[in-house]
């Protein structure tokens, strides 16, 4: 067990967790706000996962489908809920206990569209990103999902080689050229393997494409991508 898994209680004790939507003390989402949180049903394209009605895919789709992707699905949408603020929490404010909490989503959403995968990947940080937060939010979400499933969970094959500018403020283009030849799988332990990859939020789906362009290169036999929040 981690030291952090060990200290957790002590830290509970010494500051204890806020519901990230009603303040409500004991916990990071309380019962009340997680049902709050509207997830993504089954009516979504194919591909890409966003919302459309079914047996079709959407329209951005049918006019500039991602490439190398086999699927992305998504937990719940992200914005006006108690998610966008529980996302915040884990990824800017240090608070890494709620990566546990947010991946019963990620678990629920597996098992409800009957994803098969056989190693879950983090879509990695550049190593500066990763000095300047301490932290792959997306690792912890990765962890506690292959910890719920029972599957091995590879953090160091997939590498992003070069740093990129924060997507959000970018439109679909942009967003695509920014990750463009981002990311390298620098082994072949993937080979031959269906590879879930998790990040935490899913605008247009462009890291996700990113990174299966590179883990196909590297041999895998089929790449899923798994979010926790759709922000679309």
């Amino acid at each position: 067990m981690a030291l952090a898994e060990l200290l957790q209680p002590l830290l509970d004790l010494l500051w204890p967790p806020r519901c990230v939507g009603c303040r409500q003390m004991g916990t990071w989402l309380c019962p009340e706000c997680r049902a709050k949180i509207p997830l993504v049903d089954g009516k979504v394209c194919a591909r890409c996962g966003v919302p459309c009605p079914p047996g079709q895919p959407c329209r951005q789709c049918q006019v500039d489908p991602l490439h190398y992707i086999d699927g992305i699905r998504s937990a719940a949408f992200f914005k006006n809920n108690p998610l966008r603020p529980a996302v915040h929490c884990l990824k800017y404010r240090g608070h890494k206990a709620v990566a546990s909490i947010l991946a019963e989503f990620l678990a629920d959403t597996y098992h409800r569209h009957q994803l098969q995968a056989q190693v879950i990947v983090p879509v990695p940080l550049h190593a500066s990103r990763y000095r300047e937060r301490g932290y792959n939010q997306s690792d912890l979400l990765a962890t506690a999902l292959g910890r719920s499933l029972g599957l091995p969970v590879n953090r160091t094959s997939l590498v992003r080689i070069r740093p990129t500018r924060s997507q959000m403020e970018l439109t679909a283009v942009e967003r695509r050229k920014n990750v463009a030849k981002a990311f390298d799988c620098i082994d072949t332990q993937l080979s031959g393997q269906t590879v879930l990859v998790i990040d935490d939020v899913c605008t247009t789906g462009s890291t996700l494409d990113a990174c299966a362009e590179a883990l196909k290169q590297a041999g895998a036999r089929q790449v899923w991508g798994l979010t926790l929040a759709r922000a679309d």
